[in-house]
């Protein structure tokens, strides 16, 4: 394995302090976790969860617009200041199938499992031929690999699910899920049917043995029917509620909540405290619990980013009314600047849509990001954003 490496602190950090408005948000440093810019490989999709001891994350290279490498893996003893080389996970890599297409997985995140003591990484497949996307709305699935407590990682596995409705592509990329106190899983899903372009997305209980994941049952299902519906969910629980926020493509971003994780509220569209929609373009977003407060993680259309590409630069994050499922405004500050002039030189901005969010410790969590700079052959910078905490945060374990 790689010897371990030190991250390259930016200048940024003292911007991102000047910018802190909420009372729990202390200061948020930047900082390079492996460098890519003009010279690769971009490590893209870092993902990082906690395990016993420490964070482990998983990453894979990126060439072009969805083109991903296999899936590789990294970890932290340190609460993310020094990481391990990426190495590879041996049953997410590329498959030869006939006419010349190779199948590959992405947007995989990983969990620490407590009940069995294994760690799953669960994204999706995708389909390559002549080293180019094909076929991106049929035949797709959950995989996974599950890492045993021996450390040995095990085959490549297909999340089984025969529902009606998600006959054409059914999956769970990039999104958090949620691992039960009594070792089940609340996993969101987007999926939709040959015939019909948008998706939908809900949730499913799982039962999880240390080897496979099977769906025991299904929520209510949410739709949008707006080009291709709902993406990316992602769940959390907070406050004795569960709350599932979803990319679309409509401006908008949306959220719900429910009672058991599984009886979801009507899709509400992210509004400021004062009502005003929030603009935002086909871009995932994260939470970033805290014991206190829960957060969300988020890109969206502002003065200095309008001609970026669907406003992916930059991150931001902000305080949610659990109750309302309004964010307060006066809370959002940057959490990883925009590089570059979004409006007179928008090529030049790395983009950042792809991002995940950690409890590192009680006193921090991160904020982790690959740069994509199409101009520059796509390889950027993994960027990791440490946001810490002027109170205790009791979510992290």
């Amino acid at each position: 394995m790689s010897s371990r490496r030190q991250f390259l602190w930016t200048a940024f950090a003292a911007t991102n302090r000047a910018l802190a408005s909420d009372p729990l948000v202390s200061g948020v440093e930047t900082a390079v976790l492996w460098p890519g810019r003009g010279k690769g490989p971009g490590w893209f999709h870092p993902r990082a969860c906690r395990q016993p001891g420490g964070l482990f994350m998983t990453c894979q290279t990126i060439s072009g617009s969805d083109l991903f490498g296999p899936v590789h893996w990294s970890e932290s003893r340190d609460a993310g200041r020094t990481w391990t080389g990426p190495a590879l996970v041996p049953g997410l890599g590329r498959i030869k199938l006939p006419g010349g297409i190779e199948e590959g997985v992405c947007d995989v995140v990983p969990d620490f499992h407590a009940a069995s003591g294994t760690l799953l990484a669960m994204g999706w497949n995708v389909y390559y031929k002549d080293n180019r996307l094909t076929q991106p709305n049929e035949e797709r699935w959950p995989v996974y690999s599950v890492r045993g407590r021996d450390g040995q990682w095990g085959p490549r596995r297909k999340l089984e699910w025969n529902h009606p409705e998600a006959t054409a592509i059914y999956g769970s990329n990039c999104s958090q899920r949620v691992m039960l106190d009594d070792g089940r899983i609340l996993l969101p899903l987007t999926f939709g049917r040959y015939g019909r372009m948008d998706r939908a997305v809900t949730t499913a209980l799982c039962s999880f043995d240390g080897e496979r994941v099977r769906i025991l049952k299904s929520g209510t299902i949410l739709r949008l029917a707006e080009k291709r519906g709902l993406l990316e969910p992602s769940v959390v629980r907070y406050g004795g509620r569960f709350f599932m926020t979803i990319r679309a493509e409509d401006e908008r971003g949306y959220v719900t909540a429910s009672a058991d994780g599984l009886d979801w509220r009507p899709i509400q569209p992210w509004r400021w405290d004062d009502g005003e929609p929030i603009t935002m373009s086909s871009t995932q977003q994260h939470w970033m619990p805290h014991s206190e407060a829960l957060f969300l993680v988020y890109t969206r259309k502002a003065e200095g980013n309008v001609n970026v590409m669907r406003w992916r630069a930059p991150l931001w994050m902000a305080r949610v009314d659990p109750d309302t499922m309004r964010l307060i405004r006066e809370t959002e500050q940057v959490v990883i600047p925009m590089s570059g002039d979004g409006v007179r030189q928008p090529d030049s901005v790395a983009r950042l849509g792809n991002f995940h969010t950690v409890a590192a410790s009680a006193s921090e969590s991160l904020v982790t990001v690959g740069e994509t700079l199409p101009s520059g052959g796509f390889s950027g910078d993994t960027l990791i954003a440490r946001v810490r905490w002027s109170q205790p945060n009791r979510v992290s374990p």
